[in-house]
């Protein structure tokens, strides 16, 4: 088998990249990354059971029919990710985010190749106390740049379907959890547990201490692409992929399980506005995924990693 993995080299693609010729052995798998976060360490120990080729490039610029023709699945992960940033360059996530998408998905209908979609829960900004992939336009009010960026990716894939038959799913994805080479820290329960080690406040939205939103485990996650591939589950259909619902008052008493000295430090943020509220995953599940995943052992594994260094 082939895959392909645009943003190969981040926080999801970088565990993507070795979770696929274990289940695939054998498989090639062509990784592109443009090297802006500088993650070379994602490609240090890449397991002998996969035939892997990796391409320096932006996706904006890269031959990207030549790349994904032949593969058996396209992983759309290259994106400005950090949603609370994205105020501050909202051009540069519209540009990077959309076009990418754009060029990705193109390329996928040309050659007759599959594309696996990643967006975010962050597209609710709803005032419902429940929210599922049937919200309309209307009840959908995306808070940041990037959340708005993802909606119009959404829509293009759409048309782009509807026109060229281009067989793709977009999966929205929660907030990522969950140790990988690419891993990151700007998102709330890694950024919690690396604060904390570290003996730093751990730094909440004013407004967001009893606020429920979704938590995906970078378990789950792999999980769901290959129940995907497996299931040829390239319905151009919307899916919202999460392991569990939590406030972040609940995150911080997982990592007091561990750290008991814990100082919480309350600050603004332009995402201010939201009420609190659940995003159901029932979709998926009625396709036959089980969420399995643990919160509690993410934020475990996380500070293990991280505690040599702490203070």
């Amino acid at each position: 088998m082939k895959f392909a993995v645009t943003g190969a080299l981040g926080h999801i693609g970088s565990q993507l990249i070795r979770q696929l010729p274990m289940t695939f052995p054998g498989a090639e798998i062509v990784m592109v990354d443009n090297m802006m976060t500088q993650r070379y360490c994602s490609l240090f120990n890449l397991p002998n059971a996969g035939k892997y080729r990796f391409i320096e490039a932006d996706v904006l610029n890269a031959e990207l029919e030549k790349i994904v023709k032949g593969a058996d699945a396209v992983f759309q992960l290259a994106a400005i990710t950090d949603a609370a940033g994205s105020f501050k360059n909202k051009e540069q996530v519209e540009n990077n985010n959309f076009n990418a998408t754009v060029k990705v998905a193109e390329a996928c209908s040309k050659v007759n190749c599959p594309m696996i979609h990643l967006s975010s829960t962050s597209v609710y900004g709803t005032q419902n106390e429940v929210v599922d992939e049937d919200c309309t336009q209307e009840e959908l009010k995306p808070q940041s740049p990037y959340a708005h960026t993802k909606l119009k990716e959404e829509k293009f894939l759409q048309e782009l379907g509807n026109k060229s038959k281009l067989r793709f799913v977009t999966c929205r994805f929660g907030t990522i959890c969950g140790i990988s080479p690419g891993m990151r820290f700007h998102t709330a329960i890694n950024k919690f547990c690396w604060q904390a080690v570290m003996g730093e406040p751990i730094t909440v939205w004013r407004t967001a201490l009893h606020q429920k939103r979704p938590y995906l485990t970078l378990d789950d996650a792999m999980r769901a692409f290959i129940f995907i591939i497996k299931n040829n589950l390239f319905d151009q259909r919307i899916y919202n992929v999460l392991t569990r619902n939590m406030t972040v008052n609940d995150i911080v008493e997982m990592i007091k399980q561990h750290i008991n000295k814990i100082e919480i430090k309350y600050v603004d943020t332009e995402i201010m506005n939201q009420l609190s509220y659940e995003v159901l995953n029932n979709r998926f599940c009625g396709r036959g995924f089980n969420f399995a995943g643990s919160i509690e052992k993410c934020i475990e594994e996380t500070i293990k990693l991280l505690r040599p260094a702490g203070r």
